[in-house]
């Protein structure tokens, strides 16, 4: 199943350019408090509202073009997760159920339905939290020059796509949308944060990370890297302090997914994630103006890719 699409996405993805016709329907007549590449974001007073939305961000660019389904497969896939790890970490979820939409968004239920979630409200870290369990993208170019990745040290002799002897915690800044991110170090990290709470994340990040990573394994699904967002949540009555996952995690935005069946180190590997629409832009674009419009070929591949990551890591079949 790794290696080839799933027949219930390539269906659902048929119905949707046949009743949509290529045209954009993730729009709402109620206007974000917040909106990033990806999430448009409600304020609700007690708690957020986060949408998906069918927008992709590749190299700091939200292209003009949206994948079908994307933002249902990043909430459901979230979901997925948030539950499977909810003995490992806090997380921020508190129901995707439409019945819970607030009187306003009632209208917008059946478009809602799938890719919202309420969540609680955190006092969010300003750092990306990542872990790298193999050697790829800019981990790989840098090993490639240094013999390093993010500045931590690492045996001769690994390749592209090689397992690292343990996963890495590199985190990097949050930038501003149309600026990067930037690689620190575990110090920089605890000099932003604190000591305490910098050892706490790469803690909970690693062991997320692991759950996460066994349990993909098993369903055939490698986790080559990701990237987690934590908060910090305080009960009212206690005044105790929790640190919680929040945002999206473990979804083909934030990760990249490799098939364990063709896994082969020495070369890049191929994926169902958002690594396949940076390849394409890669070939077709020199990275300089604006990004060129995606081909309906490539978004479809995308989207089926997206629906492949759901299907196979959750062992579901995807809604649409």
């Amino acid at each position: 199943m790794a290696g080839e699409f799933c027949h219930n996405g390539q269906h659902a993805l048929r119905t949707y350019w046949g009743r949509e016709k290529g045209q954009s329907v993730t729009t709402l007549d109620i206007t974000p408090d917040a909106q990033g590449k990806v999430r448009d974001l409600y304020d609700l007073g007690d708690k957020l509202l986060l949408v998906a939305t069918d927008r992709i961000s590749a190299f700091d660019y939200i292209l003009e073009d949206e994948i079908p389904y994307k933002g249902k497969v990043l909430t459901q896939l979230s979901k997925f997760w948030f539950d499977l790890l909810g003995d490992t970490v806090e997380n921020h979820l508190i129901s995707t159920d439409v019945a819970d939409l607030p009187e306003e968004f009632a209208p917008y239920a059946d478009w809602l339905d799938g890719r919202f979630m309420l969540v609680k409200k955190a006092d969010m870290f300003p750092v990306e939290c990542i872990v790298r369990g193999y050697l790829a993208g800019s981990g790989l170019k840098e090993y490639r020059a240094e013999g390093t990745v993010c500045g931590i040290e690492l045996p001769e002799g690994l390749d592209n796509s090689s397992q690292l002897p343990e996963p890495l915690f590199t985190p990097s800044t949050k930038a501003e949308i149309g600026d990067h991110d930037e690689n620190i170090s575990f110090e920089r990290c605890a000099e932003l944060i604190g000591e305490a709470d910098a050892q706490a994340l790469r803690d909970l990040a690693i062991a997320v990370y692991q759950k996460a990573a066994d349990h993909a394994a098993e369903h055939g699904v490698i986790i080559a890297d990701t990237k987690f967002e934590f908060g910090v949540i305080e009960d009212p009555e206690t005044h105790e302090r929790r640190i919680i996952l929040a945002d999206e995690v473990l979804t083909p935005d934030s990760s990249r997914f490799w098939p364990g069946d063709v896994y082969e180190p020495g070369k890049d590997q191929p994926s169902f994630d958002k690594q396949f629409v940076r390849d394409w832009l890669t070939a077709h674009w020199d990275k300089q103006g604006q990004p060129p419009r995606l081909p309906q070929d490539i978004i479809e591949k995308t989207s089926q890719k997206y629906i492949q990551a759901y299907e196979t890591i959750t062992g579901q079949p995807f809604e649409a």
